[in-house]
């Protein structure tokens, strides 16, 4: 969405004390979720998120003063970060019945602002509003799988990736396809305002050393849908005006334990640097982008990272392909 820079625990705690003049303690997953107390934005809903492991994680709040009204100050302020993130995207993030939220990205999310010495509030907006920036202060930062992209750096900073998927191509059981060059002239699936729609649309994805080199089966047509996510659930409600589905392969294979009629086709069409995200132009985030990128290094370093990854991929993703 490659871009980490491995610096160890020490550099990384270094980079923070230099920008933020925090302190740490020995890195570990947080135990608990945590939540705001405070109101959320309208679209807001907030919950308690599960997170892996046992021991206390170390913390980058200041002591110095941060910038001014930057982001940074506005978070550390109101003792919360605002993360926006998607309700319906098992595994990486998912509303229970309860109105907590799971996932990967959830227990990322919740590190992040544990280690910032913060808690965490989870809002819901339209990925395509996400996407798009310019988010007026409604939430401080996107912990969504997002794709670092050239377009997308022009109105988003990112954090360093903090994991990689495979994109991979999807078919119903009942079309009977298993080829990509099956799904030739057929109508394909996708989440709005996604790599993966852009992709079938034969857009160029600028990815840095990770752009994809493949091309979408010809004269296909396609079909978006709110998140990607929704194209399996769909097939399993009974739709059937599309024949396959493309999105990250950690969704796929949710679909498919998950008992939902779909087959993984040919080989993962191209891979994602996902990362954490921040509107350019809201607060000033210069600062807290340091902070950031120390902790994404830290938890890579530390083993958070690949431990959340195993917890819910049954996989270390965290290296990138290759």
């Amino acid at each position: 969405m490659s871009l980490r820079g491995r610096l160890s625990l020490l550099g990384a705690a270094a980079i923070v004390v230099a920008a933020c003049s925090g302190s740490a303690a020995t890195p570990a997953p947080t135990t608990a979720p945590t939540t705001a107390p405070t109101a959320a934005p309208s679209l807001a809903s907030t919950a308690p998120a599960a997170s892996a492991a046992a021991a206390a994680s170390p913390t980058v709040a200041p002591s110095a003063t941060p910038i001014a009204g930057g982001l940074l100050d506005k978070v550390l302020k109101a003792g919360v970060l605002v993360v926006s993130t998607d309700p319906n995207y098992a595994p990486q993030s998912v509303k229970n019945p309860d109105g907590t939220f799971s996932g990967f990205d959830i227990d990322v999310a919740t590190e992040v602002a544990k280690r910032l010495g913060v808690k965490v509030q989870f809002v819901t907006p339209d990925w395509s509003l996400i996407t798009a920036g310019s988010w007026s202060g409604r939430w401080d930062a996107s912990v969504g799988s997002m794709t670092i992209t050239t377009d997308r750096e022009k109105v988003l900073d990112f954090s360093p990736p903090y994991y990689y998927t495979p994109a991979q191509m999807t078919a119903s059981k009942a079309s009977g396809i298993t080829t990509i060059d099956g799904l030739a002239g057929k109508s394909i699936c996708a989440g709005e305002a996604t790599t993966y729609l852009d992709w079938l649309q034969g857009k160029k994805l600028d990815f840095g050393t990770l752009s994809p080199t493949t091309t979408p089966p010809a004269g296909i047509k396609t079909v978006s849908l709110k998140t990607d996510a929704e194209c399996p659930q769909t097939w399993a409600a009974g739709r059937n005006d599309f024949q396959g589905w493309l999105s990250s392969s950690t969704t796929v294979d949710g679909a498919i334990a998950a008992g939902l009629p779909v087959v993984k086709v040919g080989a993962p069409v191209y891979f994602e640097p996902l990362a954490i995200a921040l509107d350019k132009s809201g607060p000033n985030d210069a600062d807290f982008l340091t902070a950031l990128n120390a902790i994404v290094t830290s938890m890579h370093q530390d083993g958070t990272l690949t431990q959340l990854s195993q917890k819910w991929f049954h996989a270390d993703l965290t290296q990138g392909p290759g």
